[in-house]
């Protein structure tokens, strides 16, 4: 606590008198070494310019001595060639429009032709009747600023170049993988005689591949196949898978068309290629296209994958069911469920993979279902895969990031019967 009440102890006064003595000696500087030897330049000038008053600290930054530069040149004369140009259109203009500028980056002509960047502050001393006498500034030593700024700069430019090259490869690596994706899909779809087709692929990434896949091609006079499957995964791996399923269905298919010998084959490939390292498996339909008169036959087998879907020229929607087929790759033997039906004239065969029944909605992010795309296909007019086609990719869109997944679509139906005029019926 402080005394109030008592004088100074004995030996305090002798402390008070030490500390005066060291505030003396730090005081004992005059006035003008003070201006001299400050740690930043000073000059006054005449409103024209002319230097009247410079000290020490800056003639030593220029090189110069006082004799040359009082009274012989002006502010101007100290600045590279850059630095006169914006004294001239900035710097001078401003300071006569507002009687002050502070912290300018100027850059001013060393000693040795060196360039030394400065920051400059100057201000109007006027009389008392308001007229401008002289111009007083302040040069500070801005080359350690300057050099921060510079790394900085690098820095930045280093960091843009990064990340240029980034979002170049970035753009590479999706063009690339964007064509892998495309070849493990057909181009088109063939025109099949007495039918009609649409597919339709969602990718959920761009940065990966998906793994879901389809086709539709001739076995021979009369008879087509078609297939839609979902691999297990993304990415390269699997890529490779469905790569290798979608050409194992082609050969099995050629060989034997029977659609649970087909998955059978398949399942009996995916087994033996990974069964010895990170199992890797996938569903799929495999069908069988007999058209026949006024009618095309329909003879398919899953393996774990959702049932197919037919819309019915007469509105009605309804699932084909194949219970009880298991996961393709699995195990080394494994049952598949077959089934068979007719496409009659407007109806259309819909085959998708989970992305579309597994899409999230509503503010529970409850999953689309089986049974709302059933309603769904239900409520569209009965105009053929195309439309179908259309109608279920504005319902992807609607789904926005509910839609996590990738999705494929494959549509097969039979044209509608064209409707005959009374002029042809009388023919």
């Amino acid at each position: 606590m402080c005394r109030t009440d008592q004088g100074p102890e004995p030996g305090e006064e002798q402390d008070v008198d030490a500390t005066d003595a060291v505030f003396t000696s730090l005081l004992e500087d005059s006035a003008e070494e003070l201006y001299e030897q400050a740690p930043c330049g000073y000059l006054s000038t005449l409103m024209d310019g002319t230097i009247a008053k410079i000290n020490t600290t800056l003639l030593d930054w220029l090189g110069l001595d006082r004799s040359r530069v009082v009274g012989r040149m002006q502010f101007i004369d100290l600045l590279t060639v850059g630095g006169k140009l914006y004294h001239e259109t900035h710097f001078a203009p401003l300071l006569q429009m507002k009687g002050e500028v502070n912290g300018i980056a100027l850059d001013i002509k060393a000693a040795g032709k060196q360039r030394m960047a400065v920051l400059v502050t100057s201000k109007v001393k006027t009389s008392q009747d308001g007229e401008p006498m002289l111009i007083r500034t302040t040069v500070f030593d801005a080359r350690d600023r300057r050099a921060y700024e510079a790394e900085l700069l690098r820095g930045r430019k280093a960091a843009e170049e990064a990340r240029r090259r980034s979002e170049a490869d970035r753009a590479r690596l999706q063009e690339a993988l964007a064509v892998l994706q495309q070849s493990l899909l057909p181009t088109a779809l063939p025109v099949v005689p007495g039918l009609e087709a649409g597919s339709y692929y969602h990718t959920a990434s761009p940065d990966l591949l998906g793994g879901d896949f389809y086709d539709l091609f001739p076995l021979g006079p009369g008879r087509w196949a078609f297939f839609l499957g979902d691999v297990c995964g993304k990415g390269p791996q699997a890529a490779a898978v469905t790569s290798l399923a979608r050409y194992t269905l082609r050969a099995a298919a050629l060989h034997n068309a029977d659609p649970v010998t087909v998955l059978t084959t398949l399942n009996t490939v995916l087994h033996e290629r990974y069964a010895s390292g990170e199992g890797r498996y996938c569903t799929a339909i495999f069908g069988v296209l007999e058209p026949g008169d006024g009618h095309v036959g329909v003879h398919l087998a899953s393996g774990g994958h959702p049932s197919a879907l037919i819309q019915r020229a007469d509105g009605s929607a309804d699932y084909l069911p194949t219970p009880g087929g298991l996961l393709i790759g699995v195990l080394p033997q494994a049952p598949f469920t077959a089934a068979r039906t007719d496409l009659l004239p407007g109806d259309t065969l819909l085959l998708y993979t989970d992305g579309l029944t597994e899409a999230r909605i509503g503010p529970e992010r409850e999953l689309y279902g089986e049974d709302a795309l059933r309603t769904f296909t239900a409520a569209q007019p009965p105009a053929g895969p195309q439309a179908l086609i259309t109608a279920l990719s504005g319902l992807l869109t609607s789904f926005g990031d509910g839609l996590d997944d990738d999705t494929a679509l494959l549509a097969l139906g039979v044209p509608a019967a064209r409707p005959t005029s009374a002029s042809e019926d009388l023919t």
